[in-house]
């Protein structure tokens, strides 16, 4: 799709000498411009407890073109229109390639849309996001949609592939395959995160995704999925899914204590105080600023500024603590100008740490709950983060910022700031 300019309420391509213009990473946040990239509509699916819940037995592509088909929908937006689709993906082969060519056409999208994944660990979601905005940007795209999905009760967390030999005479490159549980242990004892603390923080994420789901918070952000359960004998049967179920509002901090350390004999970290392996999908609908308000689209968030960092692999979730001050920096705001921090809790451990490290008011954090209670479908996560935040500012009634952020295996951290901007 060609760049668009309005003329007279119509659509052009650019002039030649147009070509080529460059986004200023050091934009004022709160300037708008018809090359912002913007948020038109964004939605997820319930969020499944992995080889338990409700999503059990339902394929990836079915969660993912239950959320393509269902953003244009609501914006009355016909699929021909996208320039791109992409999808972030961890776990399914090839980053989930087929998969997503399979769950675009499950959606009605012609052929003609061409559509990718991208596996950047944690931040798939998010990276999906910020690759379409990449796009739109270079002026390759008007429009684009950027989805995350996970099946991880089909597909689970194994081997990790084949690898030189000579990863173990270098301490960063062995550092790489510790197990995840094994970093968070190395976060809690290198900064003194007690075990009260992630406890603490985990019954938080539970009482917060309580509340949120009672007083109907999800309600305008999630599409109803209508899911495959395979029955002990066999037997199929559809249910139509439209809860989360992985969050429980009975946690106490007396329940959380019992629970026995996961990845280390005298740890802390626990299956209570860790992200929940989970399934699920979200999508996201960008554009230029110029194409989305020719074509009456709505604006529910402004792209303002993000950053990929990297860190020691043995601590990856330190990551927000490093990129959010990163992003931050590129939007020309401060933490105490953000009203929502979504931060992904892979594990208490590393949460808090970073909302310590950075100062950030508790009240901030995850105001719906975050991934310890509602799970972490890891290729959907980002994508899902970013569509709970923006409908959360939007209730606000009023101009706003928000910052998404996680940690990211291996040894890195992303961080992307948005501005609502406003009834």
């Amino acid at each position: 799709m060609h760049r668009l300019k309005i003329i007279s309420g119509h659509l052009r391509p650019p002039f030649p000498e147009e070509k080529g213009t460059v986004w200023a990473n050091e934009c004022a946040a709160s300037a708008a411009g018809p090359d912002d990239v913007v948020v038109v509509h964004g939605l997820r699916t319930p969020i499944g407890k992995a080889k338990r819940g409700a999503f059990k037995d339902t394929t990836p592509d079915e969660l993912l073109s239950a959320v393509m088909s269902a953003v244009l929908k609501d914006v009355g937006l016909s699929p021909d229109l996208l320039g791109d689709v992409c999808v972030g993906n961890v776990l399914q082969p090839g980053a989930g390639a087929l998969m997503a060519r399979v769950a675009q056409f499950l959606s009605g999208f012609p052929d003609s849309v061409p559509v990718y994944t991208v596996n950047r660990q944690c931040s798939s979601g998010l990276q999906a996001v910020l690759n379409i905005a990449g796009e739109i940007r270079s002026g390759s795209v008007d429009l684009g949609l950027a989805c995350g999905v996970e099946s991880m009760s089909l597909r689970s967390i194994g081997n990790p592939g084949d690898l030189s030999s000579r990863l173990v005479d270098n301490d960063k490159a062995r550092d790489c395959i510790i197990p995840m549980g094994m970093t968070s242990e190395n976060v809690a004892e290198r900064f003194g995160i007690s075990r009260e603390k992630q406890d603490a923080f985990a019954l938080t994420s539970h009482q917060k995704a309580s509340r949120a789901q009672a007083s109907g918070a999800f309600d305008d952000e999630m599409v109803p999925v209508v899911a495959k359960i395979v029955d002990k004998d066999g037997e199929e049967r559809q249910v139509t899914v439209a809860k989360d179920d992985g969050f429980r509002p009975a946690t106490t901090l007396a329940g959380l204590a019992k629970l026995p350390p996961a990845f280390k004999p005298d740890g802390a970290t626990t299956a209570g105080n860790s992200s929940q392996v989970s399934d699920g999908a979200a999508a996201v609908l960008l554009g230029r600023r110029s194409a989305v308000e020719a074509l009456g689209l709505p604006v529910l968030g402004v792209l303002r500024a993000s950053a990929v960092v990297g860190v020691p692999p043995d601590i990856m979730g330190i990551g927000p603590a490093v990129a959010i001050p990163e992003a931050l920096r590129k939007a020309g705001l401060s933490v105490d100008d953000i009203d929502v921090f979504e931060i992904n809790e892979a594990f208490a451990s590393q949460a808090v740490y970073c909302v310590e490290k950075l100062g950030i008011p508790p009240e901030k954090v995850n105001p719906n709950g975050g991934a310890i209670a509602l799970g972490h479908p890891l290729g959907c996560t980002g994508a899902r983060q970013l569509v709970t935040m923006l409908h959360h500012l939007r209730r606000q009634h009023r101009r706003a910022y928000g910052v998404v952020s996680m940690c990211i295996g291996t040894g890195m951290g992303a961080a992307a700031v948005f501005e609502y901007p406003g009834p």
